[in-house]
């Protein structure tokens, strides 16, 4: 939002829409944090500091509030810490050991082992899919998880963390499912990888214009 000039007495000042408007919420600070979220991997995390679990369980709180059809809640989620990102590293680096196949590569393989090791957290995220199922479409629910780690990216960088959701190595394999309490008709979604920044982020994401991507119909078609 472009700022704009307005005369009071004899000074101009800067001001956008939403300052003449009795907003709820700061909408340009909330409009920053969305801009600066990045995926900071790793590798760039401090290592050996960890991330109180209070703040963790900050930023699950957050996640538990996204929109969700029929209020089905699918979101399931399993946290390592300590030892337990040996355990995780573990687990993940013998399936996709076993079952890559030809798909296997050496360096995934080592990324699998070593990355949970320089994360202070990791969770994995679960889709359950709801015994309502005949109710809504199994990609509503996908889609309510999503949104649910779109929270915790932005609690995230609203508290100065980085954070990297991951899909890569097991993440679609059925023989993974098991092991992070997922049944056949639930979705294992991927991983967050979490920890504190080496260096912060170099400021917002490039986009295309927003104009390239909206289609705005304000009359009625001839």
């Amino acid at each position: 939002m472009k700022p704009a000039l307005f005369c009071v007495g004899q000074a101009f000042i800067k001001t956008t829409i939403f300052d003449l408007m009795e907003s709820v919420y700061n909408v340009e600070q909330i409009s920053a944090i969305i801009k600066n979220r990045r995926s900071i991997y790793p590798y760039q995390y401090v290592q050996g500091k960890t991330i109180p679990d209070e703040i963790i369980w900050k930023i699950l709180e957050n996640a538990i509030h996204a929109p969700n059809h029929k209020q089905t809640e699918p979101w399931r989620f399993q946290v390592y810490s300590g030892d337990g990102l040996k355990y995780f590293a573990k687990i993940q680096a013998d399936i996709y050991l076993n079952h890559a196949g030809k798909d296997f590569k050496q360096t995934r393989y080592e990324k699998l082992l070593s990355y949970p090791l320089m994360s202070s957290h990791v969770i994995s995220i679960g889709m359950k899919r709801s015994e309502r199922k005949q109710l809504l479409p199994e990609i509503e629910e996908i889609e309510a998880v999503a949104c649910a780690v779109q929270n915790m990216f932005l609690t995230v960088t609203a508290i100065g963390l980085g954070c990297y959701w991951t899909t890569a190595g097991i993440t679609y394999m059925e023989e993974a499912k098991p092991f992070f309490d997922l049944g056949p008709d639930d979705k294992l979604l991927g991983f967050l990888y979490l920890g504190n920044l080496e260096t912060p982020s170099d400021g917002p994401s490039k986009r295309s214009p927003v104009e390239t991507k909206v289609q705005w119909i304000g009359k009625y078609p001839v």
